[in-house]
């Protein structure tokens, strides 16, 4: 009697009690497995696809911004137009990260110089309102995120999608917890939640937070949104400096 209601209990329960058993509830397991891959295969196939193909047209319909853009900042401070630094990406992978030169030369080392008037409070990330390295024209490309154009690049080469969290600096990862470094456990990108929430102006706990929260629910559905949401984040210049 016993054997018996302990055999009905594990049969409402879906417990295998046989080789057989076992070997089906492998196969499966195996088969929502691939199927799971396949899905995650197809929608990393479509927004690689959406990425080359939004790059491409954001680079040839900004042309005549960058031309424009180009020749204002030389003229100002003379010098490279571009603004080349290594970024960390997916897994921990380095790579060359552009923007357009918003500083005056020699930026990095006077950054040095500045690490005790940092305002973020986290210690993490640097971001300080009047920067003193900040050119005029620097202060309204980075107020409309103008200077984040050349980014398109890296997102036509790869290295960058259009949605994803925003690629830090080897010295911030350098004091990542183990929970920051989930960050990097998909494609960074030009957007992702805080870039419209606030931007500079939310802390870095919360920067983890929301990014974590972006890797938790990224899809085709939440990338679009997040899209829309950059436009006016963009236009009203919330939280850029």
């Amino acid at each position: 009697m016993l054997s018996q209601a302990r055999r009905e209990l594990l049969e409402s329960l879906n417990v295998p009690m046989s080789k057989a058993d076992v070997t089906q509830l492998k196969k499966q397991q195996q088969h929502r497995i691939s199927s799971w891959e396949r899905n995650m295969k197809m929608l990393l196939f479509i927004k690689r696809v959406l990425d080359v193909v939004l790059s491409a047209t954001a680079i040839l319909m900004a042309s005549p911004i960058f031309i424009v853009v180009a020749i204002c900042i030389y003229v100002e401070n003379p010098g490279p137009i571009f603004y080349t630094q290594t970024r960390v990406g997916l897994n921990g992978r380095t790579f060359p990260f552009y923007k357009f030169r918003s500083m005056v030369m020699g930026a990095d080392k006077l950054k040095d110089e500045l690490l005790d008037q940092n305002e973020s409070g986290d210690g993490v990330i640097f971001k300080m309102k009047n920067d003193p390295r900040i050119t005029r024209i620097g202060r309204f490309i980075r107020r409309f995120s103008i200077d984040e154009m050349p980014q398109f690049l890296n997102v036509f080469i790869g290295d960058l999608s259009i949605v994803g969290p925003r690629p830090p600096v080897p010295r911030e990862v350098a004091e990542y917890t183990l929970e920051d470094r989930k960050r990097l456990h998909i494609k960074p990108g030009l957007t992702c939640f805080w870039q419209i929430q606030g931007r500079s102006e939310i802390p870095f706990d919360e920067q983890v937070r929301l990014d974590l929260q972006y890797i938790r629910s990224s899809g085709p559905l939440s990338d679009l949104i997040i899209m829309l949401k950059t436009v006016p984040a963009v236009l009203f210049g919330k939280g850029a400096y």
